[in-house]
Protein backbone atom coordinates (compact mmCIF):
# COMPACT_ATOMS: atom_id res chain seq x y z
CA UNK A 1 0.00 0.00 0.00
CA UNK A 2 3.16 2.50 0.58
CA UNK A 3 4.28 1.38 -2.80
CA UNK A 4 0.96 2.85 -4.17
CA UNK A 5 0.81 6.24 -2.33
CA UNK A 6 4.56 7.13 -2.96
CA UNK A 7 3.32 6.26 -6.62
CA UNK A 8 0.41 8.00 -6.97
CA UNK A 9 2.54 11.26 -5.06
CA UNK A 10 4.98 11.14 -7.47
CA UNK A 11 5.97 14.12 -9.34
CA UNK A 12 6.20 11.79 -12.60
CA UNK A 13 2.64 10.86 -11.75
CA UNK A 14 1.11 13.91 -10.68
CA UNK A 15 2.58 15.60 -14.06
CA UNK A 16 0.96 13.10 -16.37
CA UNK A 17 -2.04 13.11 -14.43
CA UNK A 18 -1.96 17.07 -15.19
CA UNK A 19 -1.30 16.49 -18.35
CA UNK A 20 -4.36 13.93 -19.00
CA UNK A 21 -6.52 16.77 -17.54
CA UNK A 22 -5.35 19.03 -19.88
CA UNK A 23 -5.58 16.56 -22.64
CA UNK A 24 -9.48 15.95 -21.76
CA UNK A 25 -9.70 19.99 -21.15
CA UNK A 26 -8.73 20.20 -24.78
CA UNK A 27 -11.27 17.30 -26.58
CA UNK A 28 -14.55 18.79 -24.44
CA UNK A 29 -13.17 22.53 -26.02
CA UNK A 30 -13.31 21.05 -29.05
CA UNK A 31 -16.24 19.20 -28.75
CA UNK A 32 -17.85 22.47 -27.44
CA UNK A 33 -16.53 24.32 -30.09
CA UNK A 34 -17.40 22.08 -32.85
CA UNK A 35 -13.26 21.56 -33.71
CA UNK A 36 -12.65 18.07 -34.74
CA UNK A 37 -8.88 18.54 -35.41
CA UNK A 38 -8.54 19.98 -31.52
CA UNK A 39 -10.65 16.95 -30.61
CA UNK A 40 -8.87 14.37 -31.74
CA UNK A 41 -5.40 16.18 -30.60
CA UNK A 42 -7.14 16.26 -27.25
CA UNK A 43 -8.00 12.58 -27.19
CA UNK A 44 -4.23 11.47 -28.76
CA UNK A 45 -2.43 13.70 -26.22
CA UNK A 46 -4.55 11.95 -23.74
CA UNK A 47 -3.47 8.58 -24.50
CA UNK A 48 0.14 9.41 -25.18
CA UNK A 49 0.29 10.78 -21.18
CA UNK A 50 -0.51 7.19 -20.15
CA UNK A 51 1.54 5.29 -22.48
CA UNK A 52 4.91 7.40 -21.60
CA UNK A 53 4.32 7.43 -18.02
CA UNK A 54 3.59 3.72 -18.03
CA UNK A 55 6.80 3.37 -20.25
CA UNK A 56 9.03 5.57 -17.74
CA UNK A 57 8.15 3.29 -14.77
CA UNK A 58 8.57 0.35 -16.56
CA UNK A 59 12.49 1.54 -17.37
CA UNK A 60 12.64 2.98 -14.14
CA UNK A 61 11.40 -0.73 -12.79
CA UNK A 62 13.62 -2.55 -15.22
CA UNK A 63 16.76 -0.04 -14.21
CA UNK A 64 16.56 -0.71 -10.52
CA UNK A 65 16.23 -4.89 -10.81
CA UNK A 66 19.56 -4.42 -12.62
CA UNK A 67 21.60 -2.83 -9.88
CA UNK A 68 20.55 -5.22 -6.90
Amino acid sequence: MRDFVTRVTSRKFLLCFAAFLASIGASVAGIQSGNNTVTAIGTVCSVLSAAIYAACEAYVDASGKEGK
